[in-house]
């Protein structure tokens, strides 16, 4: 017993303290994992000797995160991106393949070992790049775009590599038949649970939902996770497929978020034991030894991987600069990749020779991605001419939106400030135009009807383009000091003199900010010290004069004003309890839709607590629609409620 627990404090020290260092770095905790598993493994120091129990922890890690895959799954999704998804998708991952089985064929490799190898290094890591791409708002930008295509298509490709590989390792006369076997009844399960799975599991969701209990919940996320992953490993096929499976059929469900917020934890404390022992498996030794071949190896990987995909991604959609991003960012190797290599050496598919100098590769590939994505956009800017001439398109296209704006209001930052004033400003018939980065909420608030458009405030040219010389007063209403100074003195320059109101967390950045040129800076703790004193000088029977009681009434009106917002990708951070809080979503009444005909009394939302806000139809936006309101198509419905209250009214208007 004490040889297990000085082992679980030996990993919980060195993890802690290693992933400390590499979130300071703004670098992906997984490789802060990898250097701990090669550190305190059985092949370098030698402080945690392998074991079962660890590997089989491990994979219940895996089964997580293809949980996780599948709750992203989402037909509509895979619909709208599908040209990338199954084509561009597709093609990398069958022409890396190919030519790694062809090389492996040449140094007289097993064609088995080949074809693991090509399935192997065609992943790159969904966990890396997604998060980069969120932390750098490059989601919804063309190469973010075909980056999350490609890597939806590696995350379903990895299914069927994982049916394949045990197969692979029968070593049977009979592997065809085999295989064929596997796939059927992975075909037939899926069907199963597609077909009459969705329904049980709604319904079932429900009956749990309404003990309401937050405990009970989470048990049952789990009992469907492992309870699904044990049915298809049982069926002979992987733990991981049916892990994916339940969360495909969770994710058609309004319980999703929810799903989402609680599996985490789970989630990435055991993703973090499965890295760890992926970094066991490497013997810093022979890697050393062979340095000349794993730097070799890595430079091949990297350099085919970026070429193919750029050519790839020029076929598709002929745009240099995304196709040189997207190529750069998908030439390294992914935790997908790691989990195939690990299954194949467990099955002993794999040569000890030839698995530590590919998996030393590997974890080189994935330390160097991060630099490579941050290094694209000066390479592109170097070598790619046309792609100023993007930037130039995005620039016109704010001025376009912002030509008929005189005397307006330019907000920097749509988020729940930037939302709350534009609000005031509309009942005061007061224009105004919002800049925001997230195109999550840019999309949601647009479909509103919202004075909205996608650029960066603190570039000079966006400003201007947004109408900074016309206009009236500027708002920075996100608290982020460096990007707020950067404003002020582009203001300073281009227009001396314009009011300008920053919002701040403390007071901490006052002087500095006023100095550099804010008219006004509102900090949020004092605000919230004002209100708070006020109201317990009120409480205790305080006496104020008619301002100070017209103040506070505006205040008690200002909070039924400021009921909801528009979430973003940004806003994932800020809330602990997100799934309780009220938020607003913009749903398009698509043809075809349940809603459509419907009063909106009848549709009967209010039974889930939720509130139809706004109606935005042939771009006339009603506040509060009348209750005997029809449902047209095209039209976009503003709705008020709870993350799950807010999913269950969107399938209700759009299925029945």
């Amino acid at each position: 017993m004490h040889s297990i627990l000085q082992s679980v404090l030996i990993l919980l020290a060195t993890a802690v303290f290693i992933v400390v260092v590499f979130r300071s770095l703004s670098l992906p905790p997984m490789l802060g994992y990898l250097i701990v598993g090669v550190a305190i493994g059985p092949h370098a120091l030698g402080w945690i000797p392998e074991t079962e129990e660890a590997h089989q922890l491990a994979e219940i890690g895996v089964v997580f995160l293809m949980f996780s895959i599948g709750l992203e799954f989402s037909l509509p999704k895979l619909i709208t991106i599908r040209r990338i998804v199954f084509g561009l998708g597709a093609a990398q991952v069958a022409l890396t393949m190919l030519p790694v089985w062809a090389v492996a064929q040449a140094l007289a490799l097993d064609w088995r070992e080949g074809l693991i190898l090509g399935g192997v290094l065609a992943m790159s890591s969904t966990a890396i790049l997604g998060k980069l791409l969120a932390e750098r708002l490059e989601l919804n930008t063309p190469h973010g775009r075909q980056i999350i295509g490609v890597l939806l298509f590696q995350d379903l490709a990895v299914v069927p590599l994982l049916i394949v590989v045990p197969a692979l390792a029968s070593g049977s006369g009979t592997l065809a038949s085999d295989l064929g076997v596997a796939l059927l009844k992975a075909a037939a399960m899926l069907a199963l649970l597609l077909f009459f799975g969705q329904r049980l599991m709604r319904a079932w969701f429900h009956l749990v939902a309404r003990q309401k209990s937050a405990e009970l919940f989470i048990l049952n996320v789990l009992l469907i996770t492992l309870g699904l992953a044990y049915l298809t490993e049982t069926a002979g096929l992987s733990l991981a497929l049916g892990a994916f499976l339940a969360g495909a059929l969770i994710s058609e469900t309004e319980y999703r978020y929810q799903v989402e917020v609680d599996i985490r934890p789970f989630r990435d404390v055991l993703l973090g034991l499965f890295f760890v022992t992926i970094g066991m498996l490497l013997d810093p030794r022979p890697v050393l030894e062979n340095f000349g071949w794993v730097a070799l190896l890595l430079f091949a990987l990297l350099a085919f991987k970026a070429c193919l995909i750029f050519g790839l991604s020029m076929l598709f959609e002929r745009n240099t600069g995304a196709a040189m991003r997207t190529g750069l960012a998908l030439a390294g190797s992914g935790e997908f990749g790691l989990v195939l290599l690990a299954r194949a050496d467990g099955l002993q598919l794999i040569e000890p020779q030839v698995m530590q100098p590919v998996l030393g590769a590997m974890l080189l590939s994935m330390l160097v991605a991060p630099f490579m994505l941050e290094r694209s956009e000066h390479v592109v800017r170097r070598w790619v001419r046309s792609d100023w001439m993007n930037r130039a398109m995005q620039v016109h296209n704010i001025a376009v939106q912002a030509m008929s704006a005189d005397r307006h209001v330019l907000i920097c930052g749509f988020g729940r400030s930037g939302q709350n004033l534009a609000r005031f400003l509309r009942q005061e018939s007061i224009p105004f135009i919002a800049l925001d980065v997230d195109p999550q909420r840019i999309k949601e608030a647009a479909a509103a009807g919202e004075s909205v458009v996608f650029g960066d405030a603190a570039r000079p040219e966006v400003l201007t383009a947004a109408g900074l010389l016309r206009a009236r007063a500027l708002a920075i209403t996100y608290a982020d000091t460096a990007s707020a100074l950067k404003i002020l003195r582009h203001v300073g320059e281009l227009r001396p003199g314009l009011p300008v109101v920053v919002r701040t967390l403390d007071d901490n950045d006052i002087d500095r900010l006023k100095s550099a040129g804010a008219v006004e800076v509102v900090a949020e703790i004092l605000e919230g010290s004002l209100m708070l004193a006020s109201t317990t000088l009120m409480l205790l029977g305080v006496p104020l004069n008619r301002v100070m009681q017209r103040i506070r009434e505006t205040r008690e009106q200002r909070y039924s004003l400021f009921r909801g917002f528009f979430r973003g990708i940004t806003d994932e951070s800020e809330e602990l309890d997100q799934a309780d809080q009220p938020r607003l979503h913009s749903v398009t009444i698509t043809p075809g839709a349940a809603a459509i005909g419907k009063q909106l009394r009848e549709l009967d939302l209010i039974a889930l607590g939720v509130e139809v806000t706004a109606l935005r139809r042939h771009d006339a936006r009603t506040v509060t629609p009348a209750p005997d309101t029809r449902v047209e198509a095209g039209d976009v419905l503003v709705l008020l409620g709870t993350e799950e209250g807010v999913a269950a009214a969107e399938i209700k208007l759009m299925q029945g």
